[in-house]
């Protein structure tokens, strides 16, 4: 009996133990399920809530740039778009494959395509094609039925209606690429379809025409598959854009250029720096860089010698040739180291030492004064002024014309050019400044480069009385610049005397006796022309070719050949527009530059862009 009692009191303890120990779990479940569902009740709500509810983004349209007048440059265009569903088709490939029978897919993209379809959910789509043509849509939904996980859906893309030419100015968009995403904060860039803009205006004012993006809250289950969408908020659609071009001027430019293999021509306002037009050949079709280029055309594009990727106005740098002379008349004049009468006797070249530096025009141009000197080109004559006046004085009155020095116009990848100074010299090359390298120097040759851009402000600058006009070309951008007498820029300090003296050699130029540039004088009854003729050097000549000739044959190669340049101002009386030609390896200036830029400044006087108001003469908005 008293084993039996112990029994059952270790049993009673046991059971008490056993007791405790459940009361206890089942008390703290209890605890910590009012702790979940009352005091953090809420906080996971608002979690299951985050778990069934997904926030998307939603792409805004793109603004639009336009040209003065309103005339639509890029637009927003709607399209289609085929993408496939993996989970809804039991072979992709095949199904790739079937559908590349009926519009061109590359076996590039196929592959590339499927990737994309493992690496994801299998109900997420995944673009194969963008920008479908009518008909390819319209083959699509006709073989449908057989094509299992293909779908069509619809968007907007950009477009540039007038491909080539605006290619340059406008730029173009394209795909985000990986170092733009990890550079970038915008979540809009984590959006497959979204576009970014890679050069030109596209890409210099891309914040402002990318707008911002809408909101969409989508309910989605378990597997986060789309149910329905709960509530979209609209985004910001991104703000036009009004350029200084004028899009009939562009256009005649550009057709004008068309013939020749690599040239460049700015238009400018004197007045208010504006660009009115600003063309560089050969250009390039940006339509084809908005979904992302194919390797072959890229391939294409970078190896061509003409460089069509290039914009030559603003990163094409050339020695100005000749067209540099009113910089080292200018510098001698405000030096005092000269008179506008001052003389030199020219015998075709000018000895330095044991070297000959030689003018153009062999046997020489006799005695000439300043105005004669720029009529007729003279080398010698500006020989003579830069060995007087020195590099460091030409170098400093260049730069208050805005050579040597980026512009800062509204473009991305604008080049410097160069205007050298003894330091500049010493700096790059570690050694001295040489006497032979100054006279160079004054007829714009040896390290002098200038881009047609710079030219263009060069001759507005000279043209306006000396006011510091500076280009631009979105008006947002330049209000300030819109004062129609040019007075709110600043002078750039040259004496009027000086200018007066430099502008009568250009009129002279054009229109006297013995001008480089008799050719280029305007039909225009009662408007003159004046301007400058620039040949500038590519290579060394020597003192055999010249003695021979040989320099002046018309069979040597293309690369070998001189670059023509002309920069002018019309009306003479009061000058409005500036133009700048560059004609790479076109040979004389007088021949190749001069007569673009005369048919150019005709055209342009008669559209008048900048006297024109922002409606049609006749009345009519234009469209």
């Amino acid at each position: 009996m008293e084993i039996e009692s112990d029994r059952q009191r270790l049993l009673t303890r046991r059971a008490l133990v056993v007791g405790g120990v459940q009361l206890a779990l089942f008390g703290t479940l209890a605890a910590r399920l009012w702790h979940l569902q009352v005091e953090e009740g809420a906080r996971y709500a608002g979690l299951a809530e985050d778990n069934r509810v997904n926030l998307e983004l939603t792409v805004p349209p793109r603004g639009r740039i336009l040209d003065r007048r309103g005339r639509p440059l890029a637009v927003n265009a709607p399209t289609y778009r085929v993408r496939v569903i993996r989970e809804r088709t039991p072979n992709l490939r095949r199904t790739l494959e079937d559908l590349a029978r009926l519009i061109p897919i590359s076996p590039h993209r196929l592959e590339e395509v499927e990737r994309q379809a493992y690496a994801r959910m299998p109900f997420v789509p995944v673009v194969v094609r963008d920008d479908l043509t009518w008909e390819e849509v319209a083959r699509i939904a006709v073989q449908t039925p057989e094509l299992p996980g293909i779908v069509l859906d619809s968007g907007l893309v950009r477009r540039y209606p007038h491909g080539p030419l605006l290619a340059h100015i406008l730029g173009y968009v394209g795909p985000v690429s990986e170092r733009e995403l990890a550079a970038g904060s915008d979540a809009l860039l984590q959006l497959p379809e979204f576009r970014i803009g890679k050069s030109g205006i596209e890409k210099a004012y891309d914040p402002v025409l990318r707008g911002r993006a809408g909101r969409s809250r989508v309910e989605v289950n378990a597997f986060g598959r789309r149910i329905r969408e709960l509530h979209r908020e609209e985004g910001q659609p991104g703000e036009d854009i009004e350029l200084s071009l004028d899009l009939e001027l562009q256009a005649w430019c550009f057709d004008r250029l068309a013939s020749e293999k690599a040239a460049a021509a700015v238009v400018l306002d004197v007045r208010t720096g504006a660009v009115l037009a600003a063309v560089s050949v050969p250009a390039f079709d940006p339509q084809p860089f908005t979904n992302g280029i194919d390797p072959t055309t890229w391939k294409t594009l970078l190896e061509n010698p003409l460089h069509p990727l290039v914009d030559k106005c603003i990163r094409g740098e050339y020695p100005p040739g000749s067209t540099f002379k009113m910089i080292t008349a200018l510098a001698a004049l405000e030096a005092n180291v000269v008179g506008p009468n001052y003389e030199v006797y020219c015998p075709g070249f000018v000895a330095l030492g044991n070297t000959r530096f030689y003018c153009w025009k062999e046997g020489g141009h006799g005695t000439l004064s300043l105005v004669e000197a720029i009529a007729q080109s003279c080398d010698v004559y500006f020989y003579d002024l830069a060995r007087r006046v020195g590099v460091d004085a030409i170098a400093a009155m260049a730069a208050r014309f805005g050579l040597g020095a980026r512009l800062g116009i509204d473009l991305p990848g604008e080049k410097p050019g160069n205007v050298p100074t003894r330091e500049w010299k010493k700096r790059r090359f570690g050694s001295p400044w040489q006497k032979g390298e100054t006279l160079v120097t004054g007829i714009g040759q040896g390290y002098v480069l200038a881009t047609p851009l710079q030219l263009a402000v060069m001759t507005a600058r000279l043209a306006n009385g000396g006011r510091a006009v500076s280009p631009w070309l979105v008006r947002r951008a330049r209000a300030e610049a819109m004062d129609p007498t040019g007075v709110a820029w600043p002078s750039i300090g040259v004496s009027e005397a000086s200018l007066r003296s430099v502008l009568q050699g250009m009129w002279e130029v054009v229109n006297g006796r013995r001008g480089t540039a008799r050719g280029a004088r305007l039909d225009l009854p009662g408007v003159e022309l004046a301007g400058k003729t620039g040949t500038s050097q590519v290579r060394r000549i020597t003192r055999a070719e010249r003695l021979t000739g040989a320099h002046k044959r018309t069979d040597i190669p293309w690369e070998e050949r001189d670059h023509a340049l002309f920069v002018c101002f019309a009306p003479f009386a009061s000058p409005r527009y500036a133009v700048a030609v560059v004609v790479e390896h076109g040979g004389s200036g007088a021949r190749a530059a001069a007569p673009i830029a005369k048919d150019i400044m005709t055209r342009t006087l008669e559209i008048d862009p900048s006297g024109r108001p922002l409606v049609e003469r006749s009345g009519q908005v234009a469209g």
